[in-house]
């Protein structure tokens, strides 16, 4: 499966870009985007970063399109490079604002780690694949929820070929590998997350332990200091997603802000993410024009009852949460919520880990994941 792009397509990118309306508002960040450092990037986007080239590189993985529950489904499936030894499948579930992109540099690290310094029984067959109405994954009519792209990633695997598996996810894809493990307890043999979501409980607070009531707080405050883009996507992504899908600077004001609030970058985005990189995704969302799809399923998430949050996942849980990562979750609510067995706290790394601090993402994989391998053939 061939990512190409048609000129004509890039070439107006361009033309937008160049024709930007810019608004006039004070300097940094406090306002949401910093519009100088915009204007920067957006200059930079018109006139010198080479899309061309980045499709190569991603043209080179093992790209492909399944059909599944009826829609067309973009994978990287990237088998284990080394086969002596049991193989397990990993299925990696991305959240937003991004899509495959998340898990690019992790990829080769865990489906050939003897070519990168690390233990060749390691390997897994990696599978990324874009949810529905993400980058070049069909954008059905009616989104779908978490629960419902878990059930299709259920058929996914079984489509290439995978009775039983792990799977791991941040984001929308930690609730995505969450479901997995809920409702497919006997093919998910461990599940792995970065996080636990924001804050959902239903129940009677005197039931919860203080660390968890000091969460609920801590994510009613977040969510009204900076949950202003979720509350758009929940209500009414129709309205935002005009102008998105119309204004190539208004895209990058939208997801870059994003980028530089949830990772582990001190301030200064580009500490985590190159300028290429970022454009890489930017470009990703607008040649596909996926962005009003993809904060569609936030409104089909809304719709999720609440008792669905606390369902217990008796699959062996392991959550690595990263110190710069966006309201972490106390063990307390893990233990409620999860059959745990492992919980680490990498100082580094946000959000945003796989592709903030791939090395480190990759190896807390591989040691979660390690003792569940034995039942898979080489």
């Amino acid at each position: 499966m061939s990512l190409r792009t048609e000129p004509r397509v890039v070439e107006d990118l361009r033309v937008r870009l160049r024709a930007t309306r810019w608004p006039d508002t004070p300097a940094g960040w406090s306002l949401g985007v910093d519009v100088d450092y915009l204007r920067d990037l957006i200059n930079y986007w018109a006139d010198e970063f080479d899309w061309s080239a980045q499709e190569s590189e991603i043209d080179r993985l093992p790209n492909l399109r399944v059909e599944v529950g009826g829609l067309g489904i973009h994978v990287i499936h990237a088998r284990a490079a080394d086969r002596a030894g049991p193989v397990m499948p990993l299925l990696l579930n991305h959240g937003w604002p991004d899509s495959f992109w998340r898990y690019l540099k992790v990829i080769p690290l865990l489906s050939d780690p003897g070519a990168h310094g690390g233990d060749p029984a390691d390997a897994f067959d990696v599978i990324v694949p874009d949810m529905p109405g993400f980058g070049y994954s069909d954008q059905p009519a009616h989104a779908h929820d978490s629960i419902a792209v878990a059930m299709l990633w259920a058929e996914l695997m079984t489509e290439l070929g995978y009775d039983e598996f792990g799977t791991a996810g941040g984001d929308m894809g930690s609730h995505v590998s969450r479901y997995l493990a809920l409702d497919q307890p006997e093919r998910v043999v461990a599940v792995h997350r970065t996080d636990a979501g924001l804050p959902r409980y239903w129940g009677d607070p005197e039931e919860l332990d203080d660390t968890e009531r000091a969460w609920i707080e801590t994510g009613a405050v977040w969510a009204r200091t900076e949950g202003a883009y979720a509350a758009m996507h929940s209500t009414k992504p129709v309205t935002a997603a005009v102008g998105l899908t119309d204004s190539p600077a208004g895209l990058a004001a939208w997801i870059v802000e994003k980028l530089r609030a949830w990772s582990d970058c001190g301030g200064d985005v580009e500490t985590a993410f190159t300028r290429d990189e970022i454009l890489t995704l930017l470009t990703q969302y607008w040649v596909t024009g996926s962005i009003g799809s993809s904060m569609r399923m936030y409104h089909a998430n809304a719709a999720i009852p609440l008792d669905q949050y606390t369902r217990h996942v008796d699959v062996p849980s392991g959550f690595s949460l990263f110190g710069g990562d966006v309201l972490k979750p106390p063990r307390a609510w893990l233990e409620r919520t999860a059959n745990v067995v492992s919980v680490t706290e990498p100082e580094h790394g946000g959000h945003f880990a796989p592709f903030e601090q791939p090395e480190r993402y990759a190896q807390e994989l591989q040691d979660f994941f390690r003792p569940f391998r034995g039942g898979f053939a080489g």
